[in-house]
C-alpha cells in the first residue's frame, strides 16, 4: 500500500492568505478501521478487470464524463455479449446522472435484452437491470412504470438473496421513492425504514449508501410537515456526505438543496437560501448547463426570492428553470407543474391575477394528467385558483 496519513488537527495560521497548519499521523500497516476502509472500497469497486474497476470507482465518485469516455471505448473494443450488458448498463447509469432520461433508458434496455436471452427469469441481474430503469421512469415522472420495474426487480431479489442483503435495501428505498413522489408518504417512510433498517446492520457508519436512506428518510418527513424530525436526518446525510465524498460530488448538492427545503419551509430565508446557492455552485461545475436538477435549484431560489418580496429576481429565476424543464422534459412531468405553480404564486404577489390564474391553470392540467386524483398538490392548486378567482 502508499503511504496513509490520519488527519489529526488542521489550524488557520493566516486569515489573509489562508494558510494552514496541518497534523498528520503516519497509520501503520495493521491499522484496523484503514483496513476496513480498503476493503470495502475494494469491494465496492467491483468488476472482474481492472478496467470494470476504474469504471465503477468514477461513477462512485461522481466522475461522469470520465466513466462514459471509459466504457464507450470499452464497448468498442468487444464483441462479448456479456460484457456489452455490464457496459451498457453503466452508461445507462452515467446518461441517468447527466440527466439525459432517454438516453439513460436507451443503454439499459440494450443491456436488458442481452441479459433475458441468457439468463433465468429469476436471474439477480435481470433483477438490477428492472430496477435501473425503473429510476429512469422515476426521474422523468412516470411513477406507475416506475413502480411496476421496482416491484419486478423486489420480487426477484425476495426469491434469491439473504433478507438482510443491500440489494433488498436499494428496493424498498426505490419503492419508497416513488410513493413519496405520488404523495403517498407514510408508505414512503414504511419502504424507507426498511432500507435503513438492513443498512445499519451492514454497512459502515459513514457508508454513503446510509446517508442515502436518512436523506430519503428526511424527504419523507419534509412532506409530511415535521421539519424538525427532517432536518435532523437530512443533517445526517450532510455528516456523512462531507466525510466520504469529494466537496463537488451531485450527493453533496442534494444534501444542501434538501437543507435549504426545510429551512424554506420553516421560514428562514436566509438559512435557505444560503443552503440552495452552495447546492447550485456544486451543480454549475459538475452538470450539463441544460441539466433538471439545475431547473430545480433555479425554481428553489426562485422560490425564497418571491416569499422575500424580491419579484424580479425570482421571475428571473423562474425563466432559467422553466427554458430548461420545457427543453428536457415531457410536457406532463409534474416538475413542470411545480414550477408553473411558482410562477402563478409570484404573479399573485405582484397582484397581477390574471397572469397568476394562467399559470395555476397550466399547473393543475399538468397534475390532472400525472397524479392520482387524491394527491395534496392537486388540492393545493386548486384553491391557489379559488383564492384568485375570489381576488380578481
Amino acid at each position: 500500500m502508499h503511504t496513509v496519513f490520519r488527519v489529526g488537527a488542521i489550524k488557520q495560521m493566516d486569515n489573509e492568505h489562508q494558510l494552514y497548519q496541518v497534523e498528520l499521523e503516519l497509520t501503520s500497516d495493521d491499522d484496523q478501521q484503514l483496513r476496513l476502509l480498503t476493503d470495502r472500497i475494494r469491494k465496492e469497486a467491483d468488476g472482474t478487470t481492472g478496467w470494470h474497476r476504474l469504471g465503477s470507482l468514477l461513477i462512485t465518485i461522481g466522475q461522469f464524463n470520465k466513466a462514459e469516455e471509459l466504457y464507450n471505448t470499452l464497448l468498442e473494443q468487444t464483441s462479448d455479449q456479456g460484457e456489452k450488458a455490464i457496459y451498457y448498463n453503466q452508461l445507462g447509469y452515467v446518461k441517468l446522472d447527466q440527466g439525459d432520461y432517454e438516453k439513460a433508458i436507451w443503454y439499459y434496455e440494450q443491456g436488458l435484452q442481452i441479459k433475458e436471452k441468457s439468463l433465468s427469469s429469476n436471474h439477480p441481474s435481470l433483477a438490477t437491470s428492472y430496477s435501473n430503469i425503473g429510476s429512469v421512469y422515476n426521474k422523468m415522472g412516470d411513477y406507475s412504470k416506475a413502480l411496476s420495474y421496482y416491484e419486478k426487480s423486489l420480487e426477484i431479489r425476495q426469491k434469491t438473496v439473504p433478507s438482510n442483503h443491500p440489494h433488498l435495501a436499494t428496493s424498498y428505498n426505490n419503492i419508497g421513492s416513488v410513493y413519496d413522489n405520488m404523495g403517498e408518504y407514510s408508505k414512503a417512510l414504511s419502504y424507507f425504514e426498511k432500507a435503513l433498517e438492513i443498512r445499519q446492520k451492514t454497512l459502515p457508519l459513514n457508508h454513503p449508501d446510509l446517508a442515502t436512506s436518512y436523506n430519503n428518510i428526511g424527504f419523507a418527513y419534509n412532506n409530511m410537515g415535521e421539519y424538525s424530525k427532517a432536518l435532523s436526518y437530512y443533517e445526517k446525510d450532510l455528516e456523512i456526505c462531507q466525510k466520504t465524498l469529494p466537496s463537488n460530488h451531485p450527493h453533496l448538492a442534494t444534501s444542501y438543496h434538501n437543507i435549504g427545503l426545510v429551512y424554506n419551509k420553516m421560514r428562514d430565508y436566509s438559512k435557505a437560501l444560503s443552503f440552495y446557492e452552495q447546492a447550485l455552485e456544486i451543480q454549475q461545475k459538475i452538470l450539463p448547463s441544460n441539466h433538471p436538477d439545475l431547473a430545480t435549484s433555479y425554481n428553489n431560489i426562485g422560490n425564497v426570492y418571491n416569499k422575500m418580496g424580491e419579484y424580479s429576481k425570482a421571475l428571473s429565476y423562474y425563466e432559467k428553470s422553466l427554458e430548461i424543464r420545457q427543453k428536457t422534459l415531457p410536457s406532463n412531468h409534474p416538475d413542470l407543474a411545480t414550477l408553473y405553480n411558482n410562477i402563478g404564486f409570484m404573479y399573485y404577489n405582484v397582484k397581477d391575477y390574471s397572469k397568476a390564474v394562467s399559470y395555476y391553470e397550466r399547473a393543475l392540467d399538468i397534475l390532472q394528467r400525472a397524479l392520482p386524483p387524491t394527491h395534496p398538490n392537486i388540492k393545493s392548486v386548486k384553491e391557489n385558483i379559488e383564492i384568485v378567482k375570489k381576488k380578481s
